[in-house]
């Protein structure tokens, strides 16, 4: 009785927050002034038949999930408690998900996604989630993008005024009716033939670039 109790609590705090969260966050995002560039660069993945591998930090989820949403763009998220409440949330802003993490369930999720990209779906990629250590990637998208032929497309987000969390990731949320940078990356191609070491190589390349896309998102919203 008392784990059928345990159940049905933890059952109800899911639907609580997720109740609360996908409210809070869509009129929060209703009020963020987006300040777009490189965005032509998922356009052109999507019109050549592909679809990309979106890659970012793990810090900017909330502006990122508001942004992107309504493109059914999967992506991974974890089996646990907070996976669930999360998958909740984002499944409403029109994202797919694809259970597991990079400790459990890692290649159940892994071939989900390589089965959505086949079937038209873009998928995403918090690079280091989802416990770090932050900005520093973790080879997931790259090994997608070997297996499925779909470039990575990295980008940053970048608000001029936000709370920031004293997580490992240092999470970033924005202020109502601040400024947001959003910058596209170009589209980083990985070879269906790449050896170990190529990918490695790539993976660090996507590091270098997520770093010069924050660099160009701060320049915008000191500007803005």
């Amino acid at each position: 009785m008392n784990d059928w109790r345990a159940f049905a609590w933890k059952r109800a705090q899911v639907s609580l927050i997720a109740g609360l969260g996908y409210p809070l966050i869509n009129v929060l995002g209703q009020t963020l002034r987006f300040h777009v560039e490189g965005l032509h660069h998922y356009d052109a993945i999507i019109a050549s038949g592909r679809q990309p591998v979106m890659a970012f930090w793990h810090g900017r989820i909330l502006p990122a999930t508001f942004y992107f949403r309504r493109r059914g763009i999967v992506v991974i998220t974890s089996e646990n408690f907070d996976g669930e409440w999360i998958a909740r949330i984002i499944e409403r802003f029109g994202y797919g998900t694809a259970r597991g993490s990079t400790t459990r369930g890692g290649r159940r999720a892994m071939v989900q996604l390589i089965r959505a990209m086949r079937a038209g779906k873009p998928a995403g990629f918090t690079l280091d989630g989802p416990r770090g250590p932050a900005h520093s990637a973790q080879p997931g998208a790259v090994w997608l993008a070997h297996a499925t032929g779909n470039p990575i497309l990295p980008f940053h987000l970048e608000a001029a005024r936000a709370w920031t969390l004293r997580s490992w990731d240092r999470t970033q949320i924005p202020k109502p009716f601040t400024n947001v940078a959003l910058v596209v990356g170009e589209p980083m191609p990985v070879g269906a033939d790449a050896t170990d070491a190529q990918l490695e190589s790539a993976r660090v390349e996507l590091e270098q670039r997520l770093a010069n896309l924050e660099r160009r998102a701060q320049e915008m919203v000191r500007s803005a």
